[in-house]
């Protein structure tokens, strides 16, 4: 999963004035959104719904246009978004924690589409219990969702990270890296996990099941363009659920959506669906609205604001965890209040589990 977490310095100034396509029509009434997106198993249903008509067909009910743009580079395409060249991106929650938000950029989780079941996890070598990673060299992409998912997987073992070595490792050479023998643990997500997973002494001592909910893929959008342009949350999450509902059992048309998007994401059917296996895809808007209740999200935010602070990913001048206002689903702010940049609003989910969108 393309979850990595890179520092970036946007400039006040550079946000305010907005430069790009986007802000170019920021004093005038706009019809034209563009959305980015990358490669991940939770990300690939924006290329089905492209690619089969249903983005465009949902922007034209409500009178847009709506371009969703692959970005080869996951991070590329959230620093370009938080830059203002795109109205929203696919991210985790923990990068539009650090990267749009952190930067200035009022950032809504219009689309939670799922969280991952099982696609990050610890391996060893030869070893059955996350126990036995004390004293051990852990190879991971630091500052990443997979730091993040090793840091509660030695919480959890009673354990910390002052009892590792971490070896920063980046996210091409991971899964090559597990093959040498001399590396016998790393933090890693799929696909490079499904191929450390052929190594024949690879053990999974820990996976992301295991913190259900804690790291949410979202489709990430500008708040203030979605409050003066409600069209375009209606026609995207419309588009969302049409397209999930797709995904569903193994008719013709599931069938070849996932063939579609496995093949578009540099594997197969087959491959595809072990990496849909261990993502928690919600089918519906009421199975979302059910599972991200205010009080999940608070204590999810809860952890990721203290991990993301303790390893400085919040800014030099972040004085606590709560330094960044996150509105939760009822409208309440945990952290500041008074600045308020990261918000899960669901009145869009809530129309379409209605059936009034």
């Amino acid at each position: 999963m393309k979850h990595i977490y890179r520092i970036i310095t946007v400039p006040v100034m550079a946000v305010l004035l907005c430069a790009g396509s986007v802000c170019a029509a920021a004093e005038e009434e706009r019809t034209k959104f563009s959305l980015a997106w990358s490669i991940y198993v939770g990300f690939m249903p924006w290329a089905y719904m492209d690619e089969a008509g249903i983005m465009d067909k949902w922007a034209k009910k409500y009178g847009i246009e709506v371009d969703l743009v692959q970005i080869n580079d996951y991070i590329e395409a959230i620093n370009m978004y938080t830059v203002g060249e795109f109205d929203g991106a696919t991210m985790t929650n923990m990068d539009m924690l650090t990267i749009p938000s952190a930067s200035g950029v009022d950032t809504t989780a219009l689309i939670t589409g799922d969280f991952s079941n099982g696609n990050d996890a610890v391996v060893l070598k030869g070893r059955d219990s996350m126990q036995d990673i004390k004293g051990m060299d852990v190879y991971l992409l630091e500052l990443s969702v997979s730091h993040y998912a090793l840091a509660r997987a030695l919480e959890m073992a009673g354990l910390s990270e002052r009892d590792v070595t971490l070896i920063n490792t980046s996210d091409a050479d991971i899964a090559t890296m597990f093959k040498n023998s001399d590396v016998q643990a790393a933090t890693l997500w799929n696909p490079q996990l499904q191929m450390a997973m052929q190594e024949p002494d690879a053990v999974k001592v820990f996976d992301s099941s295991q913190i259900p909910g804690e790291i949410l893929d979202v489709m990430g959008v500008n708040s203030a363009t979605l409050k003066k342009y409600p069209a375009l949350g209606k026609a995207v999450t419309g588009a969302w659920f049409e397209t999930v509902a797709i995904l569903q059992g193994d008719s013709p048309q599931a069938i070849e959506a996932k063939t579609y998007m496995g093949e578009n994401s540099g594997t197969d059917l087959e491959g595809f669906e072990l990496q849909l296996a261990a993502t928690y895809m919600f089918k519906t808007p009421q199975e979302k609205l059910d599972y991200l209740t205010t009080e999940r999200v608070r204590e999810t935010m809860d952890f990721v604001t203290n991990f993301t602070f303790k390893h400085g990913l919040l800014g030099a001048s972040a004085q606590s965890p709560d330094v960044i206002g996150i509105e939760l689903p009822d409208g309440s702010i945990l952290g500041n209040k008074d600045n308020v940049k990261m918000r899960y609003d669901h009145q869009f989910v809530r129309m379409a589990a209605e059936g009034s969108l």
